[in-house]
């Protein structure tokens, strides 16, 4: 349900698209590039190697960061529904998204002073920053059917993630200066470079923020909270799991949403580890390598964009997971920096349109007639949460099993040819689908 006037559309969503090119930096600097080989090198010792002891428990460092990294999506798949019925219930949605946005950028500052003595406190401010960054982002896919309208959705949603991915971009070039060169900086060392990156991010991801937050509108449809919050959320957000359980084209677009993007979000958090340990490429390659993937991704966005307004967005799914079952295979065979260059250029071709096109798909399958859309997206959100928590985990466990990280990549393919699986299966409805179901909102 479209709540704009005509006049105010156009700024609100540039707006609503800029948050995209606030938080992206986190997702490329902190998760993809700079701090995992970062985190990977202050962790390793010539007496123990990978072996790391955290609170106590030795383990190895690569699989500790998958496990944090499990964690932290783990805590967000527990709370955000409850805290997205609460936000639709009172009209709080867009002060959710800023507690989590400042959560996570004030994380970002925080990893500042980690060095590699204090792990524990490393994990913990990354786990925060994840969970800002993740909560944030229930909310934030939530203002899209409230901005836009049906037609709009596809070419909207690729707006925000390519902008996402310019900004990412043009932060980890500096980022990539700063380390190549810290003396130009005033700094020692890489290092100190890379921590000054994670400052960077965190102010960036906080500054930025401030233009959707000015704009985007507050409690658009005047909700007034009333006594007994948290249960009225709960209730609310109990009320949309029916209507979810009842309809059938959004349990399937769920299942394959669920499977595919165990792989999806696994390559991306994991990508420079894999590079790092199975390659033994050094820090400017592996953020080279992801910079191809985002530069390529901002094309891909509006490639697909523009497939799914000619073949549908069905047809445009099932093409980028058939490429990603590929690319798990490839994966497996990737000897050296040009092969691993190559694969990363058809990462980035289809990341950034199989991202933008599942949020606008999953918007067309919410009913028009509603206010819920921070319920409705929770199970969105949920869905790619655990998928997350399941790929990454399960990627970690695999190596830890058989010490290759080869074969967690061909695991990730069989994710992928299960999403496959219920794609095919899926019969996405056209527009009238949104009459299907009646909600009488609270």
């Amino acid at each position: 349900m479209n709540v704009l006037k005509i006049g105010q559309k156009k700024k609100v969503q540039n707006a609503w698209a800029m948050y995209d090119w606030a938080n992206s930096v986190y997702s490329l600097v902190i998760t993809s590039t700079i701090f995992p080989v970062y985190f990977n090198g202050v962790t390793k010792s010539e007496e123990y190697g990978d072996v790391v002891s955290f609170f106590g428990f030795k383990i190895v460092n690569t699989v500790l960061y998958s496990y944090s990294i499990s964690f932290s999506f783990l805590v967000i798949a527990l709370i955000s529904p409850l805290l997205s019925g609460m936000a639709d219930y009172g009209g709080k949605k867009l002060f959710f998204m800023k507690v989590f946005a400042y959560l996570g950028s004030l994380a970002c500052l925080g990893l500042f002073f980690f060095d590699g003595d204090n792990l524990e406190y490393g994990i913990i401010c990354a786990v925060l920053a994840s969970i800002g960054y993740a909560g944030s982002i229930v909310f934030y896919n939530a203002f899209l059917p409230e901005i836009a309208t049906e037609d709009e959705f596809d070419f909207l949603s690729a707006r925000g993630f390519a902008l996402g991915y310019i900004g990412s971009v043009i932060l980890l070039v500096l980022n990539l200066f700063m380390i190549q060169a810290p003396e130009t900086f005033g700094l020692s060392d890489g290092g100190q470079a890379a921590r000054w990156s994670f400052l960077i991010t965190g102010f960036w991801w906080a500054g930025f923020a401030q233009i959707p937050f000015k704009y985007l509108p507050d409690n658009p449809y005047h909700k007034k909270v009333k006594k007994g919050l948290l249960l009225q959320g709960y209730q609310e957000i109990n009320r949309i799991f029916q209507i979810v359980k009842k309809t059938k084209v959004m349990q399937r677009f769920l299942a394959a949403f669920f499977f595919y993007s165990m792989g999806v979000q696994t390559v991306m958090y994991l990508a420079a580890t894999f590079g790092d340990k199975e390659l033994g490429l050094p820090g400017d390659k592996l953020i080279i390598t992801i910079l191809i993937i985002q530069i390529v991704a901002i094309g891909g966005s509006y490639l697909f964009a523009y497939l799914s307004k000619a073949l549908g967005n069905k047809i445009s799914l099932v093409i980028m997971v058939f490429i990603w079952v590929l690319i798990c295979g490839a994966a497996y065979y990737v000897v050296n920096e040009y092969q691993f260059y190559a694969l990363a250029f058809v990462v980035g071709m289809v990341m950034g349109g199989i991202q933008s096109l599942s949020r606008s798909t999953y918007s067309k399958l919410i009913p028009k007639d509603t206010t819920q859309h921070a319920s409705f997206f929770s199970f969105y959100d949920v869905t790619e949460k655990i998928a997350i928590v399941l790929g990454t985990f399960s990627y970690g466990i695999i190596e830890q099993i058989t010490g290759n990280m080869r074969n967690s990549s061909l695991a990730l393919g069989l994710f992928f040819f299960v999403g496959l699986g219920f794609l095919l299966l899926l019969r996405i409805p056209k527009e009238d689908f949104q009459n299907i179901v009646e909600i009488k909102d609270a």
